[in-house]
């Protein structure tokens, strides 16, 4: 077994950074490994315009610690009210290659999502028309859809009809978690891929309960059965383009998560690439993971492959037990365990 592993600088094409004190914890942690990243814009209120995807983005690059390079893409946050006009000024600026499309209730900051599809039809057009990418937060909202099967639901009533009705639309399902959106994802075109979250191919969801009610390990889309992570641990590794590195990082202070109804999202920023390449170590798949990781997403989305490379060392690295974070703090997955892989730091 190799004992160091150098990787093409890889990128985390699904990303939450925040906003206001947060970005001076976790933007530098992001920038220590990953050279790009699709910034999500469910901030609150949401990042609609391109006017503000371009102010979040130069408050996201002032918490870039000097000596990294760290590029953020970013996103709209598609609500029923998006004029398709918006789409022309976000692709003209260069750096919003994506929108977001939250089904409305879905996850954390997603009130203002969509409705309905139908309500975005225009919008949807005018991004195949553009070659823009859709990210998409694959689960139905329906009350009375079981939360296990909200991904599988929303395969058969969203994305089979969009894909139908926009034929040359490029979309990312974004961290699926299920052998449904596994096959589905291999068996559609080109123009689909998906990302898939260090936490979905780690834990199942007995990781949820494992001693106790595990905070820290609840995360939307929620943790699914073992024959769906070791589907994902398969896809992950096996080569495919159309699956790459997508964290999912999502930060929330200590008391948002050890609440009566604590917050969704497992923060990984600090440690991801270490994660992943502990998972792909298990798997036997090691030479699978610069591919994942630094060559597929970057393909997909068309831009050019970083020049530059990352080490990661087989050393016992333990995981912090949590940050400082504003006023609060902010716990990372496996806080306090240690991870096999370390990445090295010039």
């Amino acid at each position: 077994m190799p004992d160091s592993l150098v990787l093409t600088r890889p990128d985390d094409w699904h990303l939450h950074l925040r906003d206001g004190p947060a970005l001076a914890t976790v933007v530098p942690h992001s920038a220590r490994q990953f050279a790009r990243a699709i910034v999500m814009p469910n901030l609150v209120p949401p990042v609609t315009t391109t006017q503000a995807a371009l102010a979040y983005r130069d408050r996201i690059l002032a918490a870039v610690p000097d000596g990294l390079s760290f590029d953020p893409l970013m996103t709209l946050y598609l609500t029923d009210n998006t004029d398709p006009a918006e789409i022309s000024t976000a692709m003209a600026s260069g750096h919003v290659p994506a929108c977001k499309l939250y089904p409305a209730g879905a996850t954390t900051n997603s009130d203002r999502g969509v409705t309905d599809i139908a309500n975005v039809s225009d919008v949807l057009a005018e991004m195949e028309k553009q070659g823009m990418v859709l990210c998409v937060h694959g689960e139905v909202t329906d009350a009375a859809v079981d939360v296990f099967d909200r991904e599988a639901r929303f395969i058969d009533a969203v994305l089979i009809p969009l894909l139908r009705d926009f034929p040359s639309l490029r979309v990312v399902f974004e961290h699926v978690t299920t052998a449904d959106a596994v096959q589905f994802v291999s068996a559609a075109s080109s123009r689909v891929a998906a990302t898939i979250t260090p936490q979905h191919l780690m834990y199942n969801r007995n990781a949820l309960f494992t001693g106790g009610l595990r905070p820290h390990h609840y995360c939307l889309p929620v943790l699914k059965r073992e024959t769906h992570r070791t589907a994902l641990v398969d896809a992950a590794t096996g080569g495919d383009r159309r699956f790459f590195l997508g964290t999912d990082s999502a930060p929330h202070a200590r008391y948002a998560k050890e609440a009566d109804c604590g917050c969704a999202g497992c923060y990984s920023g600090y440690h991801a690439l270490e994660l992943y390449a502990a998972v792909f170590d298990a798997a036997g798949a090691l030479a699978a993971l610069e591919g994942f990781a630094s060559h597929h997403g970057a393909d997909f989305y068309g831009l050019a492959r970083n020049t530059d490379t990352v080490t990661l060392e087989r050393a016992g690295h333990v995981v912090p037990a949590a940050f400082a974070y504003g006023d609060d703090e902010l716990v990372p997955l496996c806080a306090g365990e240690t991870l096999g892989w370390r990445l090295r730091t010039h």
